[in-house]
């Protein structure tokens, strides 16, 4: 009988790049996956049901965020941001162009990154950053595929290669420990070390995706100009309101680890200070919400999702007959581990919830194969960070493209899922299993 992770993700997946909406794709899965496992439909269903409230935070969170970022738009940012970047692309002529390019994907990829350390605000300054400067971006015919690569090498490379801000919880209070509680001793394990080789493969997949789309494409200016008001009349008074609203919701996220209250604190701001009318909040508010709706509901659906998967019980079992294919050999043993972490964190859509899964049966295993402690500990969390990139499920693709769509110009699997799953997880893979090879 098949293996009921492969038919839920294997569903999954098929019908999403089949241009099947996620959310229906990812109910279908589950169901697909609990009838295989078996679970039946009553058990499927109550699985999936007891899972929606895992993504029903972030949903929300998602929706007040989007309410905030027609708000920032309403100021006037975008166009500023538009006006200043096109002079300097007049100021320089041709070279304009390459160096208003360079410069913003600079800064897209510098937040990115300080997003899961310096300011661990995560996938929050998405909303807020991304959609003000499409105008930019589409006027310079930028590639968003390109974009979303960079942003999604960002949000993972940091937290699977430096112990800092969501990197510690990924490596420190969840990797290491997991493998410690396993029966590995860690003493002495440097896990900047153990990830550094894997790391370098995200870094080679972020070279090859500027190759790939290095040329120029073309985006309706008309769709964002409609979504971003860029016509919309700005003052020192709107944009000085605009920088202190993203800096208040920034800190009140920081302060409390809330980016509901943090995005509705931004929020009231330009209520209160008269750039968005009282009269206008409700409308606002629910055109935010329409905006943000899809990637809500795709969280919402993948929470579901992942619930079924854990119910079935046949993670475990998919480690086991992937156990009696190694036999002794270290080599098929490692690339087996890291297809079977690939599989998984598809699904589930978060490395931090495929460690503790998978660090039970594959550290037994790979001290039973004979691999090094610092090779172990590698090989659990490259197996947890496989997938993450790629999935149709994970914050780390479902980020990017809530900023890149507001418009409706880039499609979640096409242009964000398949890029990064090709450009990130493939080297990944190539690079881990070197890494557990000669660690």
């Amino acid at each position: 009988m098949i293996n009921a992770v492969i038919a839920a993700v294997g569903v999954m997946l098929v019908l999403s790049l089949c241009r099947v909406h996620v959310v229906i794709a990812l109910i279908v899965g589950a169901l697909v996956g609990g009838l295989t496992g078996g679970l039946g439909i009553d058990a499927t269903l109550k699985a999936f049901n007891s899972g929606l409230g895992g993504g029903a935070t972030v949903a929300l969170s998602y929706a007040l965020l989007g309410a905030f970022a027609v708000a920032i738009a309403k100021s006037g940012l975008a166009h500023a941001l538009a006006d200043r970047a096109l002079t300097m692309v007049d100021r320089h002529h041709a070279s304009g162009g390459g160096r208003v390019k360079w410069l913003l994907i600079g800064l897209l990829w510098v937040v990115a990154i300080a997003s899961q350390n310096i300011l661990p605000i995560h996938i929050a300054f998405i909303p807020l950053l991304v959609p003000p400067l499409l105008y930019v971006l589409t006027k310079l015919q930028l590639d968003r595929r390109l974009i979303a690569c960079v942003i999604t090498f960002g949000l993972i490379t940091p937290y699977m290669f430096l112990p800092v801000g969501f990197g510690n919880i990924f490596l420190n209070e969840i990797l290491l420990a997991n493998v410690a509680r396993s029966g590995v001793d860690i003493s002495g394990i440097n896990v900047t070390h153990a990830m550094g080789i894997p790391a370098l493969g995200m870094l080679v997949g972020l070279g090859v995706a500027f190759i790939s789309y290095r040329k120029k494409r073309v985006y309706d200016l008309a769709k964002i100009e409609r979504v971003e008001q860029v016509a919309v009349q700005y003052n020192p008074l709107s944009l000085m309101v605009a920088g202190v609203a993203i800096a208040s919701a920034f800190v009140v996220q920081l302060l409390l680890d809330s980016m509901i209250i943090g995005a509705l604190t931004g929020f009231l701001i330009f209520s209160a200070s008269g750039i968005v009318k009282w009269r206008e909040t409700d409308d606002l508010f629910t055109e935010g919400m329409k905006m943000m709706a899809m990637i809500g509901f795709i969280m919402i659906a993948a929470s579901g999702f992942g619930e079924v998967i854990k119910a079935t019980g046949h993670v475990q079992s998919l480690v086991e007959t992937s156990a009696s294919w190694i036999g002794h050999s270290k080599a098929i043993g490692a690339l087996l581990m890291l297809l079977v972490g690939l599989l998984v964190t598809m699904g589930i859509g978060s490395s931090f919830s495929t460690v503790p899964i998978l660090a039970v049966i594959f550290v037994p295993l790979c001290v039973q194969l004979g691999f090094s402690p610092l090779a172990i500990v590698c090989i659990v969390g490259t197996a947890g960070a496989l997938g993450d990139a790629g999935s149709p499920a994970s914050d780390s693709t479902l980020g990017p493209t809530s900023g890149l769509n507001v418009d409706g110009q880039h499609h979640h699997i096409w242009d964000t899922v398949v890029p990064t799953f090709l450009h990130y997880n493939l080297p990944l893979l190539a690079f881990g299993w070197v890494a557990a090879m000669v660690l």
